[in-house]
């Protein structure tokens, strides 16, 4: 790894860089790119819309145009594609739920020494916390998961699988693409019950009601419904303990038929744990967020396979963001 040289310019950036964080969640949160849409608005037009202050609006929307999120034409305001495509609610790849599920971290992060003197979390998990938190959490992972499905689920074979099992799987995103990629395959989400009417919703918006089920529980707690010859595991582990991740596998392992596969989507750092960037950071996330969880090495995830019975374990190599990755193993 080529080590990266700083001088008190570059550290100084970097240590001010929340200003453009935060400036980027204030428009999306107060859906500055959605009251523009196609039109050119002037300041005074656009706080009317969206009740603000027609000066401190005017200087938000400088500052996106300084980062080229919005465009400028005298004295009016218009969005780039970039700001059109990604942070307008009428877009179809509106990613500004993430954006606030992030926004919703934010201060937990400026608590990040606490979290390391204590060895604990700072803040409740989101999929626990208040109704507009949660939609944020969960629509951020359907937003993720949306990109990322289609660059993952082409590269695993499922011919021959009846019954998908995704296991803590949100509004069903993995689901719905898997099985619009193998006609012949059915699923079941398994999740908390108060996911289910985002999975419901999400799944009927894909007219896959009739080969994509709910089970509500916690799988930590329940026991898994059903029997399964896949089992899916995208962005779960993560947050739980190393005790907690094996004795969730070896539930997986004992609700698959025999020859089943069990996948796993993570975030995986390298054997030394010190790279790459992202999940390196992730895990701080998780640090701040979870009591034990974690981001997981390669080699970690392949002994909580071997733990559960899998063999053939192998990692399927993936372009994904952010350094995600899949983890196979059969039972």
């Amino acid at each position: 790894m080529n080590e990266q040289e700083w001088n008190p310019g570059q550290l100084l950036e970097l240590s001010g860089y929340y200003w453009k964080t935060c400036t980027l969640h204030a428009g999306v949160k107060l859906d500055v790119f959605t009251a523009i849409d196609d039109q050119w608005m002037t300041a005074e037009a656009l706080a009317e819309k969206i009740s603000g202050d027609t000066d401190a609006v005017s200087r938000l929307c400088d500052a996106l145009v300084s980062m080229e999120l919005l465009a400028k034409s005298g004295e009016t305001y218009g969005n780039t594609p970039s700001g059109k495509t990604f942070l307008s609610r009428t877009s179809p790849k509106y990613i500004g739920f993430m954006i606030m599920h992030h926004h919703h971290l934010l201060p937990s992060w400026t608590n990040l020494d606490q979290g390391v003197l204590s060895g604990g979390p700072v803040r409740s998990r989101a999929s626990f916390s208040d109704e507009q938190t949660r939609e944020s959490f969960l629509m951020g992972m359907f937003n993720i998961a949306t990109n990322s499905a289609p660059r993952i689920v082409p590269h695993i074979d499922l011919s021959g699988k009846k019954h998908f099992l995704d296991l803590g799987g949100g509004p069903g995103t993995y689901a719905i693409h898997f099985c619009r990629q193998n006609p012949e395959l059915r699923a079941t989400v398994f999740d908390l019950p108060t996911t289910e009417p985002f999975a419901r919703k999400t799944i009927a918006r894909f007219d896959l009601s009739d080969r994509i089920d709910f089970a509500p529980g916690d799988f930590l707690e329940d026991a898994i419904p059903g029997t399964y010859d896949v089992a899916w595991l995208s962005h779960v582990l993560h947050g739980e303990r190393p005790e907690d991740c094996r004795k969730m596998l070896g539930k997986v392992a004992a609700a698959l038929e025999p020859g089943g596969l069990i996948i796993i989507h993570e975030f995986i750092l390298n054997n030394q744990k010190d790279g790459p960037v992202f999940p390196a950071l992730f895990s701080l996330n998780m640090l701040l967020g979870t009591d034990g969880g974690r981001a997981y090495s390669e080699a970690e995830l392949g002994e909580m396979l071997s733990e559960a019975g899998a063999s053939d374990i192998r990692r399927i190599p993936v372009d994904t963001p952010n350094d995600s990755g899949i983890m196979l193993g059969r039972v």
